[in-house]
């Protein structure tokens, strides 16, 4: 026959040893969610990538800036001319050199095209804000994610092992009462096959646990990461508002998605415009100056040399008049374009509100949930007192105590999954129609114990 000591196989020292190696790769000081978010900002890869081409989009619309500004150009040259003229009864040979330098300028008076590309040039960077609104907003989600991730794999872990605890004392009871003769050997083996799946079930969570921990370190570039349970007792903040109106609504002013898709549209309109610019005139305001040096040598001898001053300032008009109908087909693309950027708005409309209306019902189910399992977990505690006090009594055999313990386990990690999914909830909803910002990070942060 066992001992209880016997039971404690070699295999089930592997999960600590596990446990405790992943700790060794970083400090023992626990971190905030806040924390970890301000580490990811300066780290994470995509964001910093969706932050540097949002801040590339106003040196872009700067160039166009330079449409409406004069322009000026240097240009210099050495020409050396040599001409041979036959006459009779001699060659006269004529050799010049000149080296002038020449400043013109440029200023357009009037541009249709130019004014509209530089609108078009403003809405850009308004979608680059938007983009990188978005990027945030995605990265506070991400890392939320890993976050709570990592919090619900050490709670299933903890679980599972609470369970392991707990089977292995029951194991013991069993083989004491069968040496004695109180219980029968199908007690022993019930609480031995229990014992040796839930080993099983340890080693798999440590893996679970690694995993999201390496997903979490990803993000922030650090390792040994311990962030913040959930404060107890956990009191999840109600939904507000409550109305789902009132979140369409947000949705529909605030959304990074709709305001790329209306800011599209406007710049479709623009190109319209710019198109229809082409049967317009320009007019441009030039002038140059040139000043050069001639030397002139003519054989027979003589020698002509002086410096030379041209200066001329204009206006000159630019009428166009017929271009093989590019102009008019330019047009109809461009009219075409701004019909399917209406449409993107009105999907990209319907896709935001249906993704809110799902997100809001996904939060009101869960908070529902968090309040069921709360009562359940209540119930299943009395239960398993009940159960274990008629096991005590004889009325009750060891697998009815196996089956409440872990009815009670699995209740406890499911309440404080449903919980870390309602929180991950309130943020998506928030994220979707635009109002998530670094202020939910602070009022998420001040849901977790210190």
């Amino acid at each position: 026959m066992l001992s209880p000591r016997s039971l404690f196989i070699p295999s089930a020292r592997l999960v600590p040893l596990a446990l405790a190696a992943l700790c060794l790769g970083g400090t023992a000081r626990a971190q905030s969610l806040q924390e970890l978010y301000e580490a990811a900002r300066a780290y994470d890869a995509t964001y910093l990538g969706a932050r540097a081409e949002a801040e590339s989009a106003q040196y872009q619309a700067a160039q166009t800036y330079a449409l409406q500004r004069p322009s000026v150009a240097l240009t210099a040259s050495a020409d050396r001319t040599i001409s041979d003229t036959p006459y009779t009864p001699s060659t006269t040979r004529t050799s010049s050199t000149s080296t002038p330098v020449t400043v013109t300028a440029q200023q357009s008076l009037f541009n249709r095209a130019n004014g509209l590309t530089i609108d078009q040039a403003d809405k850009t960077v308004d979608v680059a804000k938007a983009k990188l609104q978005a990027a945030e907003q995605d990265l506070i989600v991400r890392l939320s994610q890993a976050y709570f991730d990592v919090l619900a794999a050490t709670d299933t872990l903890a679980t599972v092992q609470a369970n392991k605890k707990a089977i292995a004392e029951q194991l013991a009871s069993a083989k004491r009462n069968f040496e004695v003769g109180t219980a029968t050997i199908t007690d022993t083996r019930e609480a031995q096959a229990s014992y040796d799946l839930v080993i099983a079930q340890e080693l798999a969570a440590a893996n679970d646990l690694h995993v999201k921990q390496l997903a979490l370190e990803q993000l922030v570039g650090r390792t040994g990461l311990q962030p913040w349970p959930l404060a107890k007792p956990t009191a999840l903040p109600p939904l507000a508002p409550a109305n789902l109106n009132d979140w369409l609504g947000t949705a529909d002013d605030r959304s990074p998605s709709v305001a790329q898709a209306r800011l599209a549209l406007d710049i479709a309109k623009l190109e319209t415009e710019k198109a229809r610019a082409g049967h317009l005139p320009t007019l441009a305001l030039t002038g140059s100056y040139t000043k050069g040096h001639v030397d002139i040598d003519t054989d027979p001898a003589a020698h002509q040399a002086g410096t030379n001053t041209n200066k001329s300032i204009g206006v000159t008009l630019s009428i166009p008049l017929f271009s093989g109908f590019a102009t008019q087909n330019r047009i109809q693309e461009t009219l075409k374009l701004e019909d399917k950027a209406v449409n993107d708005l009105e999907g990209t409309r319907r896709s935001v509100a249906q993704s809110t209306r799902s997100a809001f019902l996904g939060v009101q189910t869960g908070l529902a949930q968090v309040k069921a399992y709360e009562a359940a977990e209540t119930s299943s505690k009395l239960s398993l007192e009940a159960t274990q006090l008629g096991y005590k009594v004889g009325v009750r055999v060891n697998l009815d105590v196996l089956n409440a313990q872990t009815q009670l386990y699995n209740t406890e990690q499911q309440l404080s999954k449903a919980r870390y999914d309602v929180i991950m909830g309130d943020l998506k909803l928030r994220q979707v129609t635009g109002q998530l910002s670094d202020a939910d990070v602070q009022r998420v942060n001040g849901l977790l114990a210190r």
